[in-house]
């Protein structure tokens, strides 16, 4: 694989530091970050009302429904960095390969502000790819290197790469991997490469991950409640949302001087502290009066031979009120139809009440741009799949 600059240019993101720096030391106001249609950086300024240490508005990813804007404050975002370069042992140069406008990607550059260090900007004016992605890489000076991706991202970089590549991850002295849950393989052929992952977990509520291989981290708490929700407190919560005040009602909340944030994510927390997250809360199907777990269902059928990831969820059924579905991604080279046909047939005679009634194959899952499967996209091509069987 040619390893080779490629032609785009990368994104100016010089305003955008510009911006948050004088945000951060209140000679300005907050910001909220986007691209064009024609792929430049657009800066917006941003009121917010009753939140004078606002430094950035960023927007969720509406993987399951509208966007909201969350307010991230000096605090939040200060409370994060510190907890960050503690648990990567060190502040350093990092490289922007995500989306700018996700919390992931100011992320990058909030903390390379607070480090003092100047960002490098992956070229994506053709999308991601591990061309583009080596060559940012070639670029970074700093002897301490650090990334963030989203598990789409980092299953095409090691896929059959190149001696280049392969050099440049194991430079890393951590890839960030959140945005969705990553598959126990690609966590496997990371190790196997010599790549240094972390697996996240948080949201633009939270500042970005903040809980990383399943712990806390520096000043941030975790807890279940009864219902097996994910609460998570501390100083990196977000001051709450900027347009949708009639949805905050127990999203946020204070208790004994700590702000919480209450997730849509259902969770268990082990005995040493460990959380394991198991799914949304919306995920449960109720399928024939049976609850399934589609996290569940999910992590079985990436077992499969030929699968590389999938998604499910649950679809009006006529006869089961709820039927289980799956979209699935399988190898490009293979026939969509008849994978998902064989696909199908396997997983009814091996997973029972599990298995899916409906299997969708494609060469790769539907996604946002800012690599997050699209589930609302996914489930209403899975629902009129069902409908037409």
């Amino acid at each position: 694989m040619n390893s080779e600059p490629s032609a785009g240019v990368p994104l100016n993101v010089e305003p955008a530091l510009r911006a948050l720096s004088a945000a951060l030391h209140g000679e300005g106001p907050a910001v909220e970050l986007s691209v064009d249609a024609a792929g430049g950086l657009v800066v917006g300024h941003v009121d917010t009302p009753g939140c004078d240490d606002a430094v950035v508005v960023v927007r969720t990813s509406g993987s399951t429904g509208a966007p909201k804007a969350a307010v991230l404050t000096v605090e939040s975002l200060a409370a994060s960095s510190m907890a960050t370069a503690i648990a990567l042992k060190g502040e350093g140069q990092w490289l922007l390969a995500l989306p700018i406008q996700y919390v992931a990607g100011v992320q990058v550059l909030v903390r390379s502000l607070f480090a003092g260090t100047r960002p490098w900007v992956m070229d994506m004016s053709g999308g991601f790819t591990p061309r583009a992605f080596t060559a940012a890489a070639l670029e970074l000076t700093d002897t301490v290197r650090f990334t963030s991706l989203v598990p789409t991202q980092l299953q095409r970089l090691l896929q059959d790469p190149s001696a280049d590549t392969l050099a440049v991850l194991r430079r890393f002295n951590a890839v960030l991997l959140g945005g969705a849950p990553a598959p126990s393989s690609l966590m496997a052929a990371a190790r196997d490469a010599g790549v240094r992952v972390i697996s996240t977990y948080g949201s633009a509520e939270t500042c970005g991950g903040c809980v990383y291989d399943g712990y806390p981290l520096e000043g941030v708490s975790v807890r279940v409640d009864p219902d097996g929700r994910i609460l998570l407190g501390g100083d990196t919560i977000a001051a709450g949302y900027l347009e949708a005040p009639d949805l905050e009602t127990g999203t946020f909340f204070e208790e004994d001087g700590v702000r919480w944030y209450r997730t849509s994510d259902l969770g268990r927390l082990d005995d040493d502290g460990r959380l394991t997250v198991l799914g949304r809360a919306d995920d449960v199907i109720i399928t024939g009066g049976i609850k399934v777990s589609a996290a569940r269902v999910q992590e079985e059928l990436e077992k499969s031979d030929g699968v590389g990831a999938a998604f499910v969820a649950g679809v009006p059924s006529a006869e089961w009120g709820q039927a289980v579905a799956a979209y699935v991604a399988v190898a490009p080279n293979a026939d969509p139809e008849e994978q998902g046909t064989a696909l199908e047939g396997q997983w009814h005679n091996t997973l029972g009440l599990l298995a899916p009634k409906t299997v969708l194959a494609a060469p790769a899952l539907l996604m946002l741009p800012n690599g997050k499967p699209d589930r609302l996209a996914m489930t209403a091509e899975l629902s009129a799949r069902h409908r037409g069987k």
